[in-house]
């Protein structure tokens, strides 16, 4: 079924979002990890017509190199996803790790016919060129300073939850080819983002935040796995323009969410403000006052007279 191309300048497209804008960025080293993949692509073509044996290695040598390659992708998507949160935890598996021990693995395989020596020699400067070109994964957890390790763990938990239900959602969308629904998903996971950075940087606001989080993304999450499952039946504009309505109350619920968190900050950062300016009163010290700014203008027109 012919998908019609929704964009920015399309008619009918809304503005672009700023947060969107502001995270989007393309993938280190994707370009690199296709190449890995090309480059085991000749070990299909000389496995035959050797005997068994090279079918065997070079065949082998192949699906280590392909899954070197799938696992490296995925290790720079979980880096990207580590590096882009105020506090995570460090990937449980150091897929890019694996990455270059099974790349090595592969090289030598292919290249064992040559002697023993030599293979073992190929495969680790193969693992060395892989850890050089993507480095290593991630090895510690990221964790907000002043906060203790309880409160870093749960909202590392409760983050890694919600951008479970966030991915389902958008790999539902993805089944469907449509191209506006997969870009309007998009635009609801920049916006909740917001509130998981807005947390992030503040874990006090997690209690506050934990329904949105949790509840409301799964329901969404859930409403969208009833959409897809729809159309894959038939066509239904009418549960379309319900399903685009209630993602436009979420993501404005989620909008008017964050900026409520962040106002209770401000709040709380001006009660601490005069709490200590209070103390400071009471201990015989007094805040040193700005001095007045001057207009430059003025001052020349003073120094010339």
């Amino acid at each position: 079924m012919a998908q019609r191309y929704g964009g920015e300048h399309s008619p009918g497209a809304g503005p672009a979002k700023t947060g969107q804008l502001r995270h989007a960025k393309p993938q280190r080293g994707r370009a690199r990890v296709i190449w890995l993949g090309v480059a085991g692509l000749p070990l299909l073509f000389t496995a035959f017509g050797g005997g068994p044996v090279e079918l065997a290695s070079h065949l082998g040598a192949f699906a280590l190199i392909a899954l070197a390659a799938w696992l490296t992708r995925e290790g720079l998507e979980a880096q990207d996803a580590y590096e882009a949160r105020t506090i995570s935890r460090r990937p449980a598996i150091p897929r890019k790790l694996f990455g270059a021990v099974l790349t090595g693995l592969g090289v030598a395989l292919a290249t064992v016919d040559g002697g023993l020596f030599n293979g073992v020699l190929y495969g680790i400067i193969a693992g060395g060129l892989h850890l050089t070109a993507f480095g290593l994964d991630p090895m510690k957890n990221k964790v907000a300073e002043g906060v203790d390790d309880f409160q870093n763990q749960r909202v590392a938990k409760a983050v890694d939850e919600a951008e479970k239900h966030l991915k389902n959602m958008a790999d539902l969308a993805t089944e469907t080819r449509d191209r506006v629904l997969i870009a309007r998903i998009e635009a609801f996971r920049t916006t909740a983002r917001e509130m998981f950075r807005t947390v992030e940087n503040d874990p006090r606001d997690l209690r506050g935040a934990r329904r949105y989080l949790g509840v409301y993304l799964q329901g969404a999450r859930d409403a969208t796995k009833q959409y897809v499952d729809l159309t894959r039946r038939t066509d239904n504009a009418e549960a379309k323009g319900k399903y685009m309505t209630l993602l436009d109350d979420l993501e404005a619920n989620f909008t008017a969410k964050t900026q409520k968190l962040l106002t209770n900050n401000q709040d709380a950062l001006s009660i601490e403000i005069e709490v200590l300016s209070d103390r400071l009163q009471r201990e015989g010290i007094r805040a040193r006052e700005p001095l007045p700014l001057q207009d430059p203008l003025q001052n020349s027109l003073e120094d010339k007279t």
